[in-house]
């Protein structure tokens, strides 16, 4: 059933993404009222309106255009924390983040995308990285590269001696010895800075704008779509321990995403503290 339908015409899920921040997040952007905006865990963590009904939207959607498949999406596990066990089926599982970058949506900037990935036990098949503001569909297919609006793109190398540029996830929850490596205050060859939407870092290293990122945390759908587009555009990704980064879960944490495995590795190393 999934490779046929990935063999199919995958169209119809960018079609139901777009429709999706069409009717949902779009009219909502700049237009938010007070009530529609909701802490979670935090003023960091936040979720409107525009979050719930996209992932509502998606739902129906992308589960109709593939039978016996189901949604982990975040404001689903935000509500029910089991709904992640899906990843550890054998059902194809859609791992939706509606608005990736809340806080910027929130403020009304163009920097949020949704992000919508295809998954089967833990292995992460084809994704879609959706950015509405900018107009820019980015897609990945595992074995069949990475695409930005139609055009294939690949990350390349930064060059040799080059200045490393890593954009690096919410520095205050890690390590002293990390947010130092990491944010470029005392070691050369780095310039770090904070990130903003993860989707959107991700497409960034994929397309060779930036050279890595690093994250703290492992939520499947801040992960599933931008890991596969930068593996597919010709990148890599590890954690602490040297190990692929699993969207099912259980990684040694942070982890990293960069251009090339050289500079993954590199990054992993200032991870450790090496």
């Amino acid at each position: 059933m999934i490779d046929e339908f990935l063999n199919g015409d995958l169209s119809t899920v960018e079609e139901a993404v777009r429709k999706a921040a069409a009717a949902e997040i779009v009219p909502r952007f700049r237009q938010l009222a007070a009530h529609e905006i909701v802490e979670k865990s935090g003023p960091h963590d936040l979720v409107t309106s525009a979050d719930r009904l996209a992932e509502e939207h998606l739902t129906a959607s992308l589960t109709a255009l593939l039978p016996g498949s189901v949604v982990v999406g975040e404001e689903a596990v935000h509500a029910d924390p089991a709904v992640c066990d899906a990843l550890h089926g054998d059902a194809p599982v859609w791992i939706v983040d509606p608005v990736d970058g809340t806080r910027q949506f929130v403020r009304g900037e163009a920097g949020f995308c949704t992000l919508v990935a295809l998954a089967l036990r833990g292995e992460v098949l084809a994704s879609w990285t959706y950015a509405p503001v900018i107009e820019e569909m980015a897609f990945a297919i595992r074995g069949g590269g990475a695409w930005l609006n139609g055009t294939a793109i690949r990350s390349g190398s930064p060059a040799p001696g080059a200045v490393l540029k890593v954009a690096m996830s919410h520095p205050d929850y890690t390590t002293p010895d990390q947010k130092r490596a990491l944010l470029g205050l005392d070691v050369e060859g780095v310039h770090g800075r904070p990130c903003g939407s993860a989707g959107l870092e991700y497409l960034d290293v994929a397309r060779g704008d930036l050279d890595a990122v690093a994250f703290s945390w492992e939520n499947a759908w801040d992960h599933a779509a931008g890991l596969l587009l930068v593996t597919e555009a010709g990148g890599a990704h590890t954690t602490v321990a040297g190990e692929p980064f699993r969207v099912a879960g259980g990684n040694a944490l942070p982890f990293t995403a960069a251009r090339d495995a050289e500079t993954a590795a590199r990054v992993r190393d200032l991870l450790r503290g090496a």
